[in-house]
């Protein structure tokens, strides 16, 4: 699958305005189609998802391309993400609603979310998640970063019913 545009668009632009050795991480990263990119950015690159053979497998891709990723294979209902730690956080195509709190927590004062995933009105394209436990509603998405300044939020229908957020913790 490839990167999403949305989250590659804003990649470049957090990495035009970041620090040196910021700091990214990549929730449920898979096999590292945003890690990837992150880390060619010059983002220092931690990636975790609960499947150790994806996980290795981003791992191996970024070495094979002359980058790094650290990733880590964990199931994030059992253990927590480091508090402050992240300057850019990104999780596309996934939704843990109890995740949302150390989400927020994980991001730096300062640091940047992206967050990208189908909304419930994907039901209707006949195609992907049904499961409400995995659609967001209308306007949750905004709602679960409340306190963050809003950069970006949109909410589209076609082709793919998503939600997408750039949010920054004050």
């Amino acid at each position: 699958m490839s990167p999403s545009p949305f989250i590659i668009e804003w990649i470049e632009r957090v990495a035009g305005g970041r620090a040196a050795a910021a700091r990214a991480l990549d929730v449920a990263m898979g096999r590292g189609r945003h890690s990837l990119p992150l880390a060619r950015a010059g983002f220092l690159t931690f990636g975790v998802d609960i499947d150790l053979d994806a996980v290795r497998g981003a791992m191996a891709a970024a070495r094979a391309g002359g980058a790094a990723i650290h990733g880590w294979c964990a199931d994030l209902t059992q253990y927590p993400l480091p508090a402050s730690r992240f300057d850019l956080v990104i999780v596309t195509r996934y939704l843990q609603r109890d995740l949302f709190p150390a989400l927020r927590a994980a991001c730096a004062p300062g640091g940047v979310v992206l967050y990208e995933t189908f909304t419930t009105a994907q039901t209707a394209l006949g195609v992907g998640p049904t499961s409400p436990d995995h659609l967001l509603e209308p306007g949750e998405l905004r709602r679960r970063f409340d306190g963050f300044e809003e950069l970006f939020y949109e909410e589209v229908s076609a082709p793919e019913a998503v939600a997408r957020i750039a949010a920054k913790r004050s």
